[in-house]
């Protein structure tokens, strides 16, 4: 019988992510200057009719700035999930530990560096910068974990050197010449806007290709989960189990700040959420569903930074860390409960 219940609870809960999911794409590609029905929006994406109007604003612009945000929400919490299993810390994420803010203070340097001499980056060049930047704030973030075994330090750690780096790329991008560089302060703050299909391909690609090694390495995370002594006994490298952590979860905050610059709270909040659905913390669950909750949680934060103050549009940052944070405080206060 419990086990019907579990069965049946996780069932419910995919259900419902996977309708949110339905409803706020649909709910975002109607959302804008100029509304359509869904028959109209219907018609557009799957036989191809409607105005060229309409039809450039929904293939154009609407559908591949959507299917970002499924993508890099859903990158940004399984990435946050496996830094919180490599550090056994609920509140580790890319963004809290710097290392979102290390992959934008290599991209912004280099975009800088060619931009100012004419010379554009194509999307790779942007992920592999924003992978290296990632992985010198892991660096230190590592060396910090090795001096220091309270996990709260090792936090406040990496929030310091997130607050350096960022005070480093705002810098240098305030005091920029060209005017094309002096643009990247939009997206230093986050934003999905400017997505085009190229992006969509090559982020699409990077991240499949992530999360179908992230899936090969659900048993070992299961046995990490239970302590690192049972997961040797249980023959996992423990070695190279940790390095591909590090690896793949960088990869996937690489590949989100690349994109959309830093975004924060959503790697810390999401998995918690869907924790907190399934009731469980099994690595094959709880992946898909985290994949699924930050692509809900960034379209519905995505839908507020487009409409509220329309024209004008907010930063995602700011957006999902209104919603992101109160999470953040109640996981923090029910951890001290427990202690």
């Amino acid at each position: 019988m419990n086990d019907r219940k579990r069965t049946a609870r996780y069932g419910f809960a995919f259900i419902i992510l996977a309708v949110l999911l339905v409803i706020l794409f649909i709910w975002n590609v109607n959302a804008g200057s100029i509304p359509l029905s869904v028959g109209d929006i219907l018609n557009i994406i799957f036989r191809h009719q409607g105005t060229d109007t309409a039809y450039n604003i929904i293939w154009e612009i609407r559908l591949p700035r959507i299917l970002a945000v499924i993508i890099l929400g859903g990158a940004l919490s399984v990435s946050g999930f496996l830094l919180q299993t490599f550090f056994n810390n609920p509140i580790a994420g890319p963004f809290v530990l710097g290392i979102s803010s290390g992959a934008k203070l290599v991209v912004a340097m280099l975009m800088i560096f060619f931009l100012s001499r004419g010379i554009s980056m194509g999307s790779a060049s942007m992920i592999v910068a924003a992978f290296i930047g990632s992985m010198i704030s892991m660096g230190f973030v590592l060396l910090v974990a090795k001096k220091v075994h309270n996990m709260s330090m090792l936090v406040i750690s990496g929030v310091m050197i997130g607050y350096i780096c960022s005070a480093i790329t705002d810098f240098v991008v305030t005091f920029a010449d060209d005017s094309n560089i002096v643009n990247l302060h939009n997206w230093s703050l986050g934003s999905f806007s400017g997505m085009s299909w190229g992006n969509v391909k090559v982020m699409a690609a990077v991240v499949l290709l992530a999360m179908i090694i992230v899936f090969f390495m659900s048993k070992p995370i299961s046995a990490y989960q239970l302590g690192e002594v049972y997961a040797q006994n249980m023959g996992v490298n423990i070695k190279l189990f940790r390095i591909g952590l590090i690896l793949l979860s960088s990869v996937l905050s690489a590949c989100v700040t690349a994109f959309a610059g830093p975004i924060s709270f959503v790697g810390i909040a999401v998995p918690h959420i869907v924790k907190s659905l399934l009731k469980t913390a099994k690595p094959l669950l709880v992946i898909p569903a985290c994949f699924m909750g930050g692509a809900v949680f960034c379209l519905f934060c995505d839908l507020i930074a487009r409409t509220v103050f329309a024209p004008t549009e907010l930063s995602i940052s700011s957006v999902t860390a209104v919603f992101g944070a109160p999470v953040v405080i109640y996981i923090m206060i029910h951890r001290q409960k427990r202690i």
